[in-house]
């Protein structure tokens, strides 16, 4: 497998604010796992100067953290030598909430410690990029090609004690040919004017699950009688499209493709006002949530503060 170069990795401001809150509020170091994308983009090279000719041909590979999996403590899917447990981590990049994002590699979080890598973090990332399962397709590049999950960040926390609480945090790409953890600048991704290159190439991923809405004639829909696999088979789907449109029945998606399909229009108005339902629902939990969280970020600066000015007292 080709050993490309990445030229950064970028993460959103709210998936890098996540990470560093679990990080602070664990009770001690923790590690993880990372999953996103690695895109080819080609630079913008136009210059004003007729000597220089853009070069249109090089591509940066920019990796893209969107999501992650963090545990509780380390050693989750590794030893203590840094030799990965392929059938654990198997179980971990297999789940449903990781289905739509590529295993792009790890992150590990240490308190009061130098930012650099430790020989353990070292064979971890090594034995990561080894694996050649493991391996995703890199998008918008010219050549079809894969790249091993060769990703990793680093945090920890000052050495010194500090009133305000910061964190450090690098990233670091392993190259393969090489041998060795090369720095990579992180570039954090905020909505506004200055961000909006990282948004010319966007794509939409909808999260709508693979079905099996086969077509079926009228007549022979109201009097088959389904077997035991096919209503284990409609449980399974009606779970999975409930996690999208909550209380839309299997049955009436079905009814969906075919030739009755343009007599459903209210069949799928309905579809997607529950959608809409399902998505505002989940707006409103995540409100709540950040509601608390504030909360107890206030809490916890106060008490801060207290603890300071007693401390000074």
């Amino acid at each position: 497998m080709e050993d490309f170069t990445l030229h950064k990795v970028a993460i959103s401001g709210p998936t890098l604010a996540s990470m560093i809150q679990r990080v602070s509020s664990s009770v001690g170091d923790v590690d993880g796992l990372l999953f996103g994308h690695v895109t080819g983009i080609t630079p913008s090279t136009l210059s004003d100067d007729d000597a220089v000719s853009p070069d249109s041909g090089s591509q940066q590979l920019v990796a893209n953290v969107t999501s992650f999996i963090c545990f509780h403590s380390p050693l989750s899917f590794y030893d203590s030598l840094g030799r990965v447990d392929s059938s654990c981590l198997r179980r971990f990049t297999s789940s449903p909430a990781t289905h739509h994002h590529h295993f792009m590699g790890w992150f590990s979080a240490r308190r009061k410690t130098p930012i650099r890598p430790s020989m353990r973090e070292y064979s971890v990332t090594r034995s990561l990029s080894s694996k050649s399962e493991l391996s995703f397709p890199i998008k918008d590049l010219e050549t079809k090609t894969r790249l091993s999950p060769c990703v990793f960040l680093l945090f920890s926390t000052p050495l010194p004690e500090q009133v305000i609480h910061t964190h450090e945090y690098r990233a670091y790409q392993f190259r393969t040919s090489r041998g060795s953890l090369e720095p990579k600048p992180m570039d954090i991704v905020n909505i506004g004017p200055a961000f909006r290159g990282h948004y010319g190439s966007f794509s939409p991923n909808s999260p709508f699950p693979m079905l099996n809405c086969e077509l079926r004639g009228s007549m022979n829909e109201d009097t088959k009688v389904e077997t035991l696999d096919e209503k284990k088979q409609n449980s399974r789907d009606q779970s999975e499209l409930d996690m999208c449109a909550e209380g839309f029945g299997i049955g009436n998606l079905r009814r969906l493709i075919g030739a009755d399909a343009s007599n459903t229009t209210t069949t799928l108005e309905d579809l997607y006002e529950r959608m809409l339902t399902k998505i505002d629902t989940l707006a409103r939990e995540v409100e709540i949530s950040s509601s608390k969280v504030l909360e107890q970020e206030n809490h916890n600066r106060k008490l801060r503060h207290k603890i300071a000015r007693t401390s000074v007292e």
